[in-house]
């Protein structure tokens, strides 16, 4: 995190979390599943994360698509979708995030930043984004997700190892340390054409920011489309040597 936030601006500092399971037991679990799930199809892997973790496992999504949210309550019905309601999103986004809630059997978590983006530019100046994009997304999306995660020793992300060079590693189960939490992501060895093969299967909603030239979509101010030749998150905080916004790393 950067100089202009601070957590005890964010409230975080004496914070009481409820019980879960010790970050320990959880690193080894996650360690052994990495290795045995390594090549496993993305259903197996989502089935042992429901039946290891239950209630606190849950799916974090961007709502580029539905994809994973659909694929976990193939297992677990009425899973609970945490999106990180930004403030910033695109129409289209929020669009996909009230058809999920509609059509699929999930409990969609829409959890907010504590400022409203007027509160923000009131504390940090307007445009916070443009002038420090960590603090932005520190406040708007990083803190948002540990504070929607407190209830949880698990989730499940849907980031793949073909979007971009730095996720190219991603393992199907990790643990993160920074937030001593298992992180699932089921369908990293998945591509496009699988991807696009599962929403065509199970009419799947997808963004339509996509269609119009966007390779990968997070807050409009930090997107703009990729031009050809780009990999998928090329346009994303394209005026800054940023490719995350703190979530996956």
């Amino acid at each position: 995190m950067t100089g202009l936030v601070s957590a005890a601006g964010l409230g975080l500092v004496g914070a009481a979390e409820p019980a879960r399971r010790d970050p320990e037991e959880l690193r080894a679990l996650a360690e052994e599943a990495g290795r045995e799930l390594a090549d496993a199809p993305a259903l197996e892997i989502v089935r042992w994360a429901v039946r290891t973790f239950g209630e606190r496992f849950c799916v974090t999504s961007s709502m580029a698509d539905g994809v994973l949210a659909h694929l976990v309550s193939r297992v677990a019905p009425g899973v609970d979708v945490v999106f990180l309601d930004t403030g910033l999103h695109f129409p289209e986004t929020l669009k996909v995030r009230d058809e999920v809630a509609r059509r699929m059997p999930v409990r969609v978590r829409s959890i907010r930043p504590r400022m409203t983006v007027g509160q923000q530019d009131g504390q940090y100046g307007p445009r916070l984004f443009n002038r420090s994009p960590d603090d932005c997304c520190q406040l708007r999306k990083v803190e948002p997700l540990e504070r929607a995660l407190s209830g949880y020793d698990a989730w499940a992300a849907g980031l793949r190892r073909d979007e971009s060079p730095t996720r190219a590693n991603t393992p199907v189960v990790g643990f993160d340390a920074r937030r001593g939490r298992v992180k699932v992501n089921p369908i990293a060895a998945w591509t496009q054409r699988e991807v696009d093969a599962y929403v065509a299967r199970y009419d799947i909603p997808v963004n339509e920011l996509f269609a119009r030239g966007y390779g990968s979509i997070g807050c409009w101010p930090c997107t703009r489309r990729t031009r050809a030749g780009e990999d998928s998150r090329a346009g994303r905080w394209a005026m800054f040597e940023k490719t995350e916004c703190g979530l996956h790393t």
